[in-house]
């Protein structure tokens, strides 16, 4: 049993240097106690007792619960749904999101997809396994409509690396106001004006009760039949089993899928061998630095809740992100 007096940080990641680090350079770090263990362990009765701020990927069932001095909790990623659906989360501890952390990687990523989509890459590098020299056209991007559905930090990023491809793109968010390169920007309302219109789709929307499920048949149905959809947001957005009969009746070309309802994806899940179907491993927006610009959120976090501020990137609850 610890004898400090002061208030316990608890931090829940694989290396704790950089946030232990930032806290130290920002002149926060000798006012906390911080206890460390591995995502996946649990912290002690004591710590979980003790314990003022979590930062987390998340937490095994019942964790909060244990946690009577809990007043904070730093949530590793931009996803929430899954602190969300905690019914041992109290709603007077605020949550922050990791929201705006994925930069720049995550942009760099879908737009990796799209070339995968039109490029031939991937197929001339087995043709070369076989010394095959096998010439091939690639559509273009440039002209071709992108719609983004989530024009927040990351699909704002996305649209400005897409129009210096002169693509022209569309999309949606919360309040429609205008967006820098984005021609047209409808309120979710409009989401099937944009599927309408586009060549292709990226979902970039949190997973909330208006949108968990929302591609399913019908909404698939207002996309081309040319048109790929690419999800780089939360595995439940999609309907699998209506995406996998969409692509195998050529009702969309196809889909590059980089999340999952269940991660790792089960090896018997029918995405893996399906025609048309891109398995992606979670690779959007994880990157050498993000740690480092994740522990800047939670340190200014830290000293918003000492100063008594609201959080920065804090989420709404009503709203789910």
């Amino acid at each position: 049993m610890t004898l400090s007096n002061k208030p316990l940080v608890l931090l829940s990641v694989s290396d704790p240097k950089h946030f232990r680090e930032s806290l130290e350079q920002a002149g926060l770090a000798d006012g906390f106690e911080l206890a460390h263990v591995a995502p996946g362990s649990s912290f002690s009765d004591d710590q979980l007792a003790r314990g003022e701020i979590l930062l987390a990927f998340g937490a095994p069932p019942g964790t909060l619960a244990r946690m009577p001095r809990l007043k904070m909790i730093q949530s590793m990623t931009a996803g929430v749904d899954g602190w969300m659906a905690r019914p041992d989360l109290k709603p007077e501890v605020p949550l922050s999101a990791a929201r705006g952390t994925h930069l720049p990687q995550m942009p760099e990523n879908i737009l990796g997809a799209l070339f995968h989509i039109t490029k031939h890459y991937a197929t001339i590098a087995e043709s070369q396994k076989q010394s095959k020299w096998v010439r091939s056209q690639s559509a273009t991007l440039s002209g071709k409509t992108l719609g983004i559905l989530g024009l927040g930090a990351i699909g704002a990023d996305l649209a400005r690396k897409a129009a210096v491809l002169d693509m022209r793109v569309i999309g949606t968010r919360r309040t429609p106001d205008p967006v820098a390169n984005v021609e047209k920007v409808y309120g979710f309302d409009g989401t099937n004006e944009v599927l309408a219109q586009s060549d292709y789709v990226v979902l970039l929307l949190p997973v909330t009760p208006a949108t968990e499920n929302m591609f399913d048949r019908s909404r698939l149905q207002q996309m081309k039949n040319t048109a790929w959809l690419i999800n780089f947001g939360r595995g439940a957005l999609i309907v699998d089993d209506d995406l996998i009969a969409a692509v195998k009746a050529k009702d969309i070309a196809g889909a590059v899928l980089d999340v999952f309802r269940t991660e790792p994806l089960p090896s018997e899940h029918p995405f893996w061998q399906t025609p048309g179907i891109a398995v992606l491993p979670h690779i959007g927006g994880g990157h050498p630095d993000r740690d480092k610009v994740v522990a800047r959120l939670f340190t200014e976090n830290v000293r918003r809740h000492l100063a008594g501020q609201p959080l920065a990137e804090l989420v709404t609850r009503d709203k789910g992100y």
